[in-house]
């Protein structure tokens, strides 16, 4: 479709070429493929690679800030050899990125791998983007970017939402296979269906990109405004960064952040129009000021939510559901997240054009994605460091800290088993007495039938997989026999003897069942009610809890089932990765040998978490200080711009009085101290605060004459600090204003 002018009468459709149909589909698959391994990538760089969470905070804010710096220099690469060259190049980069990323759970090739993805994206967004520009006219240009922005959409909640599923049921790792799979598919459709679009006449060279990168970053007015903006989604990222590893660390696995963090984008896809209609004759800056002024509200409802809890309890009934109060703070600052986005999304760029050089407005906003860069560069660095800190990995602590971690975080988890009885431990085996001695020692009574049954690992590929057991006591063997062309021909029944063994098949033990119950058999699940009508009726009742288990015996020619009942189960829980293990000499990983029982604890029924999470929330108030600071540099931007703006110039009013602003600030010092001393001294709420300020304060305490101390040194910080920010704003006004800083006469 040739790019022609507008015209009034031009009768709008939905009609497009193929190229932009085949752009989206692709689209779609790298967003599902990018949205769901990036919303678990802190969690499995720090769990199944093994990185600290420091570590984990820098790489993930390399790769992610590295995608929107790139695409810059991505897209003159693809000007030049074509779009369809540069994304089969891109198509195979993330294909191979993720599934090296799955399979070879190392550090060096987890670097290697996220370089590739790095790569691949940047080239990704910057020819996606081209080919919806020039497969659409500027009268159905508006048209095409709406449908490429519910493609984005449609792709990010559906591969977040798939993640969530594959986590719980897989594992981590397998999500980057499903990510190189979408990646994959997408390389087929543009390798086999993708026809090249014109791109004559457009692209620059690699210099004129650093020459205007160069130009942007020495701009004080426009930077300024990036690094505000980027306070705002360096906020939102902690979508992907602390918050599901927040989650997991500090309510256990079973919240599903990924699905939780869909909440976000739902939130913009409802209101995104009715407030964009609300706000369109709002100037740009007022509509960016309610944005920054709702983020810091979504960090600080998550602070609040471990005192919400304390409160409250550990649940909230809503009526049709319960759910946990943290939870349930969490869902409402994500919704409030998307309400922000929904004031600053759509004014930012008429806003940023603003700022921009008169001339120069379309060089300036070909770098605004730089706010994305910067918020997630600082803003993962800032959650790995933030988690280190509030939030440990809880591998890292001690044995007896993390029984109490479990305790309070698995609503399963009974005790730890002694390593020394671990060897005990086999398949289709009675019950070792020492074993039992140990259950028995912790109040889990199992019967003198039971036995150990191994379980398949969830990694069958791991060199030193994790191993796990059922505790199960066996009830009877059902057996499907089929005939040569695999159809069912008998369905029998036959009791299990008291050493859990089949009893022989002589023609007349057991007893024969409908064959069409077969169906009902479901692996791990209990026994359905067709079946449990069909045993009573011959005079068997199964205990309530009974399940099915298929039998792998290799027997083509049946079709074996176990009915059991469960116990409990035992499984070990790896306390290093195994290149760590064999980076230390050992063969193994250190592991726990985790016992869990068959009946969950409410959230009420849980144990309090160790005293190492007990300021876990601090994380949140950290981010809304960011969000705080953000708010507050939106507002000196937009009076000292405004400022600009209407008088060309900067007059001397515009200026902070040094003095003035040291003497409001003393006594704000001084009446701000003896607040805050007399909230630690007559509630004693955070004493580690009140211990940092007496380490800090020289003579400051909880006493008369300490208060009278803190307030004389509030005073002088104040006298300091007033006349030291008065002396940076002054500097900075001047230098958004561009004018040399004079020397008062």
């Amino acid at each position: 479709m040739a790019e022609e002018p507008a015209h009034h009468t031009q009768k709008l459709s939905w009609r497009f070429p193929r190229a932009f149909w085949l752009a989206n589909g692709a689209e779609l698959c790298e967003r599902a493929a990018y949205y769901g391994m990036f919303i678990s990538l802190f969690r499995y760089l720090n769990t199944d690679i093994g990185f600290t969470d420091p570590q984990t905070g820098l790489i993930t804010a390399l790769f992610a800030g590295g995608i929107y710096f790139f695409p810059t220099f991505m897209g003159i690469m693809a000007d030049k050899i074509g779009f369809k060259q540069a994304l089969m190049l891109a198509f195979t980069l993330l294909t191979a990125g993720y599934a090296v990323l799955g399979a070879f759970q190392l550090r060096s090739t987890a670097v290697a791998a996220l370089t590739l993805i790095m790569l691949g994206g940047a080239i990704i967004k910057p020819v996606i983007s081209g080919t919806v520009a020039k497969c659409s006219d500027a009268a159905h240009r508006a048209r095409a970017m709406s449908i490429f922005y519910m493609v984005v959409n449609i792709g990010s909640f559906s591969g977040k939402g798939l993640a969530g599923y594959l986590n719980e049921a897989l594992g981590l790792h397998y999500i980057n296979y499903y990510a190189a799979g979408m990646s994959c598919v997408a390389l087929l459709l543009v390798t086999i269906f993708y026809r090249n679009v014109d791109t004559a006449g457009v692209g620059k060279t690699v210099g004129e990109a650093l020459r205007g990168l160069w130009t942007v970053m020495h701009n004080f007015r426009f930077l300024s405004l990036i690094l505000i903006i980027a306070g705002f989604w360096l906020i939102q990222g902690q979508l992907y960064g602390a918050m599901p590893t927040f989650i997991e660390r500090v309510l256990g696995k079973g919240y599903k952040p990924e699905w939780l963090a869909n909440i976000n984008p739902l939130t913009v896809v409802l209101l995104v129009v009715p407030i964009t209609h609300l706000v369109r004759r709002f100037r740009p800056e007022n509509a960016i000021g309610i944005g920054l002024l709702i983020i810091p509200f979504t960090a600080l409802t998550i602070a609040l939510g471990s005192a919400l809890s304390a409160l409250v309890g550990g649940s909230i009934n809503m009526g049709l559901f319960s759910v946990h109060p943290l939870i349930l703070m969490i869902i409402i600052g994500i919704a409030l997240q998307g309400l922000a986005e929904c004031f600053l999304s759509p004014k930012f760029l008429e806003y940023a054009s603003k700022q921009a050089p008169k001339g120069e407005v379309g060089l300036y906003l070909g770098y605004q994605h730089l706010t994305t860069f910067f918020a997630w560069l600082l803003g993962f660095i800032a959650a790995g460091l933030l988690l280190n800190e509030y939030c440990p990995d809880p591998r890292k602590l001690d044995e007896p800290t993390r029984h109490e971690w479990r305790q309070a975080t698995d609503p399963t988890y009974e005790f730890t088993l002694n390593e020394s009885l671990r060897p005990q431990l086999g398949d289709q085996i009675p019950m070792p007495a020492s074993i039992r001695q140990a259950l028995r020692e912790h109040a889990l009574s199992i019967p003198e039938t039971a036995r150990l049954s191994e379980l398949k690992p969830r990694s069958e590929r791991a060199r030193d997989p994790s191993r796990r057991w059922r505790i199960e006591e066996p009830l009877f063997t059902i057996i499907l026999r089929r005939d040569g062309g695999g159809k069912p021909v008998a369905l029998k029944a036959r009791p299990t003897s008291v050493h859990a063994e089949p009893v022989p098949d002589d023609g007349e033990t057991g007893f024969l069942l409908p064959t069409e119950l077969h169906k009902t058999l479901q692996d791990d699940e209990p026994i359905a009610d067709p079946l449990q009508k069909a045993l009573a009726e011959r005079g068997t009742t199964l205990p309530e809890g009974a399940k099915a288990f298929k039998v792998e015996d290799g027997d083509k020619e049946k079709e074996t089932w176990k009915i059991a009942l469960v116990h409990g189960s035992i499984e070990e829980a790896k306390l290093e990765t195994d290149a760590d293990a064999r980076a230390a000499g050992r063969e193994r990983a250190n592991r726990d040998v985790l016992v869990h029982g068959t009946v969950a604890r409410s959230t009420e029924q849980m144990g309090p978490l160790p005293a190492e999470y007990e300021n876990a929330h601090y994380i949140w108030f950290a981010f809304t200080g960011i969000g705080v600071l953000a708010f507050f540099a939106m507002l000196v931007f937009k009076f000292v711009t405004n400022t600009l703006d209407m008088n060309l110039e900067l007059p001397g009013g515009a200026l902070l009085n040094v003095g003035r602003t040291a003497v409001i600030c003393t006594i704000g010092g001084a009446l701000g101290t003896a607040a805050l001393t007399w909230a630690l001294w007559s509630t004693g709420a955070l004493p580690r605060l009140a211990d940092f300020l007496t380490s800090f304060l020289p003579g400051y305490g909880m006493s008369w004459p300490g208060a009278l101390i803190g307030v004389l040194w509030g005073a002088l910080i104040g006298l300091v600090g007033g006349g030291v920010l008065a002396g940076l704003y002054n500097t900075v006004a001047l230098r958004i204003a561009g004018v040399p800083r004079q020397t008062e006469a």
